[in-house]
């Protein structure tokens, strides 16, 4: 296969470089243009056709983006050289033929220069906001574009490959229903986001359990409540699931606050009843320090315009009784020391168990975890971006997900809201892993 697209992309660069260098030869002979025309259009359109073997039409695009970009840079420097042995040979004397042939190979590299980044643009998942912008903003500095360009074409291509790779494993073992539960799943989100359709919390995880098949449904919660208000919530949200799909319970898969959230029904409301099994994700059980002394320091006045603020803007997107603050106190370590000794036992008849993750390095971590990692290790120790790893513990088994590269898994990534491919770790792998060894208990 690696044989097959370096033939390809040298065959690509090969045409495309006699398209840019090919004015002094259709000048004389229009009916060449027949012949360069379609071939130039064909390059356009097909380039890469062959080397994605996804099924997926937004990584067929992705590689012919990818395909153009590799063929533009590589004849570009062609073009140059031909371009620079020709100023050479004919001026000052012609002038006009130079200029003339000059501006074909510019139209002819621009054409496939932009066709190709507007297509790895669009469809890359992996090419992070930063790379767009510092791309766009470098894009006429020389050098520093051809390094850019480069990072943006690996990082399509790698993402191409994994995910072509995923694509191959996934419909090998597609009959064996890895996911197929006995009581659907339920999916809970933190604080501070809501489950909407156009931008899922859980990022590509839901999809790749129901190719498995699970049935999946989310909390539908507010963002930000006192945990007592959002397990109240959940607890009909449960109801409504039990009633309308005619199972008892259902298998609870909770992140960050919505883990507590879901302790507290479970305890306090009798949310038990409907629940066979409670997972918990990078869940802060025990709370967080950083957060007592967030609080302590920022006064009173001021978090009381910061929470106005997040729950009139919540309010106009769905959110009924917003609370910013009860939200943020319920995750202090004080609030959840109290709140450990009113919930002290784990469900004897509900399996319970609990996931954390580190972070090696606060870069590692999208904004904003890449600056509260140094804040929360300063306060807590070894963290996720928000919770340390003190606070993952719970239930009858608990799994620490550890770095084994300079990158570490955030807070976010667990849930996979960025979306992005982790050295060594496959987000979406995990969760089928995880349901799958529901499957197994037979729940």
């Amino acid at each position: 296969m690696l044989v097959v697209s370096i033939l390809s992309y040298i065959l690509y660069t090969g045409a495309l470089a006699g398209l840019a260098c090919s004015y002094t030869f259709w000048a004389d002979n229009r009916a060449l243009l027949y012949v360069l025309i379609p071939v130039f259009v064909f390059i356009n359109l097909f380039a890469g056709a062959g080397l994605c073997k996804s099924r997926r039409f937004r990584l067929r695009i992705c590689q012919h983006g990818a395909a153009l970009l590799i063929a533009f840079e590589f004849s570009l420097v062609i073009a140059l050289v031909y371009h620079g042995v020709m100023a050479y040979r004919i001026l000052p004397e012609d002038y006009s033929t130079f200029i003339r042939s000059a501006v074909t190979c510019l139209v002819v590299e621009l054409i496939v220069f932009w066709n190709g980044i507007i297509c790895v643009y669009l469809t890359s998942l992996q090419l992070g906001i930063w790379q767009r912008i510092v791309g766009a903003v470098c894009g006429m500095i020389p050098v520093v574009n051809l390094v850019m360009m480069n990072s943006i074409v690996l990082t399509a291509l790698k993402e191409v490959q994994q995910e072509g790779k995923k694509e191959k494993i996934n419909r090998s073992r597609k009959h064996q229903q890895l996911c197929k539960t006995k009581y659907p799943i339920l999916l809970v989100h933190g604080v501070f986001f809501r489950d909407t359709k156009y931008f899922n919390y859980w990022g590509r995880i839901p999809k790749e359990l129901q190719y498995h098949g699970a049935s999946v449904y989310y909390g539908n919660h507010q963002s930000a409540a006192a945990i007592a208000t959002s397990a109240q919530e959940l607890l009909e949200r449960v109801k409504q699931i039990t009633e309308e799909t005619g199972c008892e319970k259902v298998n609870i898969i909770a992140h960050s606050k919505g883990g507590l959230d879901c302790r507290y029904a479970i305890d306090k409301l009798g949310m038990g009843q409907y629940v066979a099994s409670l997972t918990t994700v990078n869940t802060p059980h025990r709370g967080c320090i950083f957060a007592d002394r967030l609080l302590q320091q920022i006064p009173g006045e001021y978090q009381e315009k910061i929470a106005k603020r997040y729950n009139d803007m919540m309010r106009k997107i769905g959110d009924h009784d917003p609370d910013f603050l009860a939200a943020v106190g319920d995750l202090t370590a004080s609030a959840c020391e109290k709140f450990n000794q009113e919930i002290t036992y784990v469900p004897e008849d509900i399996y319970c168990q609990s996931v954390g993750s580190l972070l090696e390095m606060a870069r590692s971590g999208r904004f904003p975890l890449n600056v509260s990692y140094h804040l929360v290790k300063m306060y807590d120790g070894e963290n996720d971006g928000l919770v340390s790893e003190s606070s993952f513990p719970w239930g009858e088994k608990y799994t620490l997900l550890t770095p084994t590269w300079k990158q570490g898994i955030s807070h976010s990534d667990m849930t996979d809201m960025n979306r992005r491919n982790l050295k060594d770790f496959d987000v979406r792998e995990f969760y089928v892993q995880l349901v799958s060894q529901l499957r197994q208990r037979g729940l």
